[in-house]
């Protein structure tokens, strides 16, 4: 099982709808948010409130989700208009700034922490898979509820904690949301996942800034998250071509690689470095199986995977996993770098800070740019 959630969070990396709380609305005109890289997202303030939909990545020219987001007042409620414009279908009404959320994502738990809003998470799911100390510890005084796991989580544990909204990834074809959508509890479809680059992922926390009342704070960030990330593309173009890599590992029988159209395809090209598959169009990952990875990209000069361990993996290790890592030229050599991600806290920053993952495999790909930051989350596996 764990496997399985490792597995789930990396096809989440390289990468409907039944919700509580909807009715029905009107359409109108009103202020259009201009984002400057996300594509599934669209923003519209009207007087009074805004206007939140999420285009369906899987279904082109349909909704997944729209919001409605009216302000509290000082007494704390929302005064709702006698009705939205801008608004068509079935949606979800949201008091902003939220109070209590429900979340079941680890990287979003990070980012509200990131807004100084920790507080304000009162349950989670998969807690086994929050490599946060902090929410640990929250978790075991009580102050926030394990609400189980996320794909079957404990309904009335959710209800304890009283939240605004629930917090989730959503999956193509999961099938809807059970007994959750029956509980009149906005569910919020996090969907930035599905985004087709590394800063229109990031771009998201724009919107989940409104939500938590941090919008200065989220536009702020991410104005230095674009600044730093063009500023280390502009780095690497200039030190030139850099070493060639292969990316991950077996999983079973089939090696998942990123496509080069996926957020970590681009980085990789970003950065600097020969890819073999950098001119593939998938926008997820490619399952292959490990001859044709060794046929096509067992001579890179550099293997780069991520792994999820109590302790630093070895070269022994690996090998014990599956001997014919033996033969590529990277294992050969000993240009193998890991990244343990029960160690490091890879999938809670790197999702909105592509700027520190594009420096880790900038130093990497180009071993003479000293003057870049150590290495955040990747390290070389002794013997």
């Amino acid at each position: 099982m764990k496997q399985a959630i490792l597995l789930l969070l990396t096809i989440l990396l390289v990468l409907t709808s039944c919700h509580g709380g909807r009715r029905d609305g009107v359409a109108g005109t009103g202020d259009t948010l201009q984002l400057k890289y996300a594509t599934l997202l669209t923003i519209v303030d009207y007087d009074g409130y805004s206007v939140a939909s999420i285009a369906n990545p899987w279904k082109k020219d349909k909704v997944l989700h729209t919001y409605v987001l009216i302000p509290r007042d000082e007494s704390g409620n929302g005064e709702q208009p006698a009705s939205f414009d801008g608004v068509t279908g079935n949606y979800s009404v949201i008091h902003t700034p939220i109070q209590h959320a429900a979340i079941f994502t680890t990287v979003h738990c990070s980012l509200v922490m990131t807004f100084g809003c920790g507080n304000r998470i009162a349950g989670v799911a998969d807690l086994d898979y929050i490599k946060i100390p902090w929410i640990h510890e929250q978790v075991a005084k009580g102050r926030i509820i394990d609400c189980g796991g996320g794909l079957n989580p404990v309904v009335e544990k959710i209800i304890d904690t009283k939240p605004d909204i629930i917090m989730l990834s959503p999956f193509e074809n999961s099938g809807g949301y059970g007994k959750m959508e029956e509980l009149d509890i906005p569910i919020m479809e996090c969907a930035e996942y599905m985004e087709s680059s590394p800063l229109a992922r990031a771009e998201w926390m724009k919107f989940y800034g409104r939500l938590f009342g941090r919008q200065s704070m989220a536009d702020s960030l991410f104005a230095v998250v674009d600044s730093s990330y063009h500023a280390l593309k502009a780095q690497a173009e200039k030190a030139g071509p850099g070493r060639s890599v292969l990316v991950d590992k077996l999983v079973g029988s089939v090696w998942y690689v990123p496509g080069g159209k996926s957020t970590i395809g681009q980085m990789i090209q970003d950065a600097g470095a020969s890819y073999v598959w950098e001119s593939d169009d998938h926008s997820g990952s490619l399952s292959l199986p490990f001859e044709t990875v060794l046929e096509k990209a067992g001579e890179s000069e550099l293997w780069l995977y991520r792994y999820s361990s109590d302790h630093a993996q070895t070269l022994h290790e690996l090998l014990s996993e599956y001997h014919g890592y033996s033969q590529l030229r990277p294992f050969q050599t000993g240009e193998v770098y890991g990244c343990n991600v029960e160690k490091s806290l890879f999938y809670e920053e790197s999702p909105f800070r592509p700027d520190y993952l594009l420096c880790d495999f900038i130093r990497l790909f180009h071993p003479d740019m000293t003057e870049l930051p150590p290495l955040r989350y990747y390290e070389k596996l002794n013997p």
